[in-house]
């Protein structure tokens, strides 16, 4: 079924952020907030620089706050991995970005004598040197975050570890060795999560997504664990730069959670179009260290598989260790820390955004969390958070864009519902005969007529779907899908 895109409401988007009020622009007078209480005492102390601790922090400091951030290290790598922007920029969206670019490139230059290209080949990956531009681009975005998005905020950045004594203090264990206690009104957790292995024998011989940014050497066979978007991705990633990938997977299907129909186009996509070799309904018991110093993996069903690095994309939880909230009587449910819809905590002035909630683990909406708080603590203003129709990208190849509610969801919440489909080649891949198929899908209220789901598998799903989740927020209607003239000749247009 044919739709069209949303071209006009992406051109305001496009031109209405660039009129978005800055934070700086929204101060209150410190006398309202600090100055009564002396010199010594904060208005928030944030534990921990990622996402949803720093938007927070600079938002917070823009109303007129007095501000201190706390984060275990202020520049990424071993031991702690993340550092001041937190797992996404350190060891997470922005170089596992970088590392989708580059696996990608083989793929394209395969196309290339489709094109008229004669003579085109992938050439040889340097591994030593992705890592080197790597890290120097990660260093200067932590320079960014420490000099411009906090330091220019007028925030207090502590290197140490901070833990709460009582509801208005909190300890740093600095990075001198020394500890220093800080005086606060209110204090937010943002600590994040932490790849969770599963406790197996051998399991201390496996990397996580923190190790694998910093591997000395590209392993040539690897063994990824897992069926999430995390597995999913580096296990293209790898087989993309050379490397010999086994993906193991305990249930029937991957990326549980996500509508059917993408989970199965994408299985198919890759079982054709990669050199995965995917095992589902598969568990590892057991990891065997060999004399050369490869890897054996051990299945439950008894099979072997050798490789030089397993890869444990077996899900995360949060980072609760050695925050000490039961001396303020802050409740946790497993690794996590329930809140309401203001990001409060049971204790009044404590509160949480980010993964350590187990809401939805995303880094836009980690900012979404710590800006609401911040605005409704320090700016006069009443914003709830807000994690309905929040769209999200797994960056395979084809990639998966997805905003709104899933087929099954769909049916259970609103009962009748019209589902549109379509399976096609797209041109960019059809005219070198590459057999690379696109799959869209969108959903729709059929009481209300308004689009609740939109799904697409191809090429630059992340990008498209940006923009039609503005529509599907805003309440777009099938009608009004319909109704948009699409861009000839493109993908989106079939939306």
């Amino acid at each position: 079924m044919k739709l069209a895109p949303l071209t006009s409401l992406l051109t305001f988007a496009a031109s209405a952020s660039s009129f978005a009020p800055r934070a700086g622009m929204l101060r209150r007078p410190l006398s309202t907030l600090n100055m009564a209480d002396g010199d010594d005492m904060y208005d928030l102390v944030v534990i921990g620089a990622g996402s949803g601790g720093v938007r927070a922090s600079r938002i917070a400091s823009g109303h007129g706050a007095k501000v201190a951030i706390i984060e275990g290290q202020l520049n990424h790598g071993p031991p702690n991995f993340s550092a001041v922007g937190g797992t996404c920029v350190n060891v997470g969206c922005v170089p596992k970005k970088l590392m989708v670019f580059a696996s990608r490139y083989p793929s394209e230059i395969g196309e290339a004598s489709g094109y008229g290209w004669q003579g085109a080949t992938e050439g040889s990956f340097d591994w030593d040197k992705f890592m080197e531009y790597k890290n120097a681009e990660i260093d200067r975005l932590n320079n960014v975050y420490q000099k411009f998005v906090l330091g220019n905020a007028g925030v207090e950045i502590i290197e140490g570890y901070g833990s709460l004594n009582g509801k208005n203090q909190v300890d740093v264990k600095l990075s001198s060795g020394e500890t220093k206690t800080l005086k606060t009104k209110n204090v937010l957790v943002a600590v994040g999560g932490w790849p969770f292995k599963p406790n197996i024998p051998g399991a201390e011989y496996t990397i996580t997504s923190n190790e694998i940014f910093y591997l000395k050497e590209q392993p040539k066979r690897m063994v990824v664990v897992g069926g999430g978007f995390i597995a999913l991705e580096f296990a293209q990633i790898m087989d993309g730069l050379g490397t010999d990938v086994t993906l193991m997977y305990r249930g029937d299907l991957f990326l549980r959670g996500f509508d059917q129909d993408m989970r199965e186009h994408l299985r198919d996509e890759m079982e054709r179009n990669t050199g995965i070799d995917i095992q589902f309904n598969t568990n590892p018991t057991e990891i065997r260290k060999n004399d050369d110093g490869s890897l054996t993996v051990i299945t439950e069903d008894g099979k072997e598989v050798e490789c030089d690095q397993v890869l444990m994309a077996t899900g995360r939880k949060g980072k609760l260790d050695n925050l000490n909230l039961e001396s303020a009587g802050v409740e946790t449910k497993g690794s996590f820390i329930p809140v309401d819809e203001y990001s409060r905590t049971n204790v009044d002035g404590v509160y949480a955004v980010g993964d350590i909630t187990d809401r939805i683990a995303l880094t836009p909406v980690a900012l979404m969390e710590g800006h609401r708080l911040a605005d409704t603590l320090f700016g006069g203003m009443d914003r709830p958070v807000d994690h309905e129709y929040v769209a999200s990208t797994v960056f395979t190849s084809p990639e998966i864009g997805t905003v709104g509610y899933t087929e099954a969801e769909a049916a259970e919440k609103f009962k009748d519902i019209d589902v549109y489909t379509t399976r096609f080649r797209p041109m960019k891949h059809s005219f070198p005969k590459s057999e690379s198929y696109s799959f869209f899908k969108i959903i729709v209220d059929a009481n209300t007529d308004r689009v609740v789901g939109v799904h697409v598998a191809t090429d630059g799903a992340g990008e498209m779907v940006q923009g039609v989740a503005i529509a599907v927020k805003m309440g777009a209607t099938k009608a009004q899908f319909d109704e948009t003239i699409g861009i000839h000749p493109t993908s989106a247009e079939e939306l």
